[in-house]
């Protein structure tokens, strides 16, 4: 009698066991099937398809400078700017436009100032409309209106403003200065990993009424998976859309998903891809 009960709890835990399973997979078969169709409509395209919007920026000099305290030789940088050249990179960032008043310039290398005549003592003789120069200004450590010449007396192409959420308003009168000079000009929010939705829904909004041509998705902590990333970039796209903007991905690789997250965003339809030599 012991063993025929035994026998028939077996069999019912069996046939429960099997239900969970099939539940299970049928769940799991619906959570692929609606990713897939989801990653179908999202796509804009592939690996091997072109796509003239897309635009390549080597940050190599800016952020590989906070490693080395901008101490590049000029040799250096203008080899890279020939490598770039011949590789069809769009934009080379050659640095910060930062404030001497706030940053000892005797601490430093040229490149973490950018100041005009030192950059066109470097690079003017090779300078290639096919390739646009840009540097980068922190919010609170630059001075734009002072320091700043217009766009038609220098050999700088683009500004890209790196801001926190908090820092939007200051953010945004940076960017108007910039562009009345005639500046291309992005907007970099750093740290959006940490930012509250409701946040970044209203910063994003901000942004895309002001002058700003991109708004940059960064990965500031390299702590991004690609659904994060795919989610994120999704909201960016959706006020880009609306705002007549594009958008760009800085990612960085603590993960070792850098390249892969900026695959993501690419074929999900962000048009700027910041990338380093070396990965540095």
């Amino acid at each position: 009698m012991q063993c025929s009960l035994e026998a028939t709890l077996r069999k019912g835990n069996e046939k429960a066991l099997h239900d969970v399973a099939e539940r299970m997979f049928r769940s799991l078969r619906h959570a692929t099937e609606s990713e897939e169709e989801y990653m179908s409509e999202s796509i804009k395209g592939t690996m091997i398809s072109y796509r003239p919007d897309i635009k390549v920026l080597d940050v190599t000099i800016r952020d590989g400078g906070l490693v080395n305290n901008f101490a590049f030789t000029d040799e250096f940088v203008r080899k890279l700017y020939q490598t770039n050249l011949r590789a069809g990179v769009d934009v080379m960032e050659i640095g910060y436009l930062a404030d001497p008043e706030l940053f000892d310039e005797s601490k430093f290398g040229k490149w973490k100032f950018c100041h005009e005549d030192a950059i066109r003592g470097v690079l003017e003789d090779l300078l290639d409309p096919r390739m646009q120069l840009a540097v980068m200004a922190d919010v609170g450590r630059a001075n734009v209106a002072r320091d700043f010449p217009d766009q038609k007396d220098s050999i700088l192409d683009m500004v890209r403003i790196a801001i926190y959420i908090h820092t939007i308003p200051a953010a945004i009168e940076m960017i108007e200065t910039c562009a009345k000079k005639g500046y291309h000009t992005t907007v970099n929010i750093m740290a959006v990993s940490k930012a509250k939705e409701s946040e970044l829904a209203e910063a994003l909004d901000m942004l895309g009424r002001s002058s700003v041509e991109v708004i940059y998705l960064v990965d500031s902590y390299g702590s991004l998976y690609p659904l994060q990333i795919r989610q994120l970039a999704q909201r960016y796209l959706d006020a880009a859309e609306k705002y007549g903007k594009q958008i760009g991905i800085h990612a960085h690789n603590n993960q070792q998903l850098a390249f892969a997250n900026t695959t993501e965003c690419a074929m999900m339809g962000v048009s700027y891809l910041d990338a380093t030599t070396a990965a540095m």
